[in-house]
């Protein structure tokens, strides 16, 4: 899956790359408010999206220079 989504990502371009962090953004940060108040089904779900975040930033910056 992680060898396909990198794929994936150097396939897209810059708006769409900046679009995509965004959502991850929003995705994130539902995700700790949820942790907040009850308990998380998925634990690992905070790392992976944080994860998912750190390399749409490093296709961001390659792509801008």
């Amino acid at each position: 899956m992680a060898k396909k989504e990198k794929e994936n990502l150097k396939g897209m371009k810059l708006v769409d790359l900046q679009k995509s962090l965004s959502e991850l953004r929003d995705t994130l940060r539902t995700l700790r408010f949820k942790a907040q108040g009850s308990k998380s089904k998925n634990v690992k779900e905070e790392a992976t999206t944080k994860k998912q975040i750190a390399r749409v930033m490093t296709e961001i910056t390659a792509k801008s220079k």
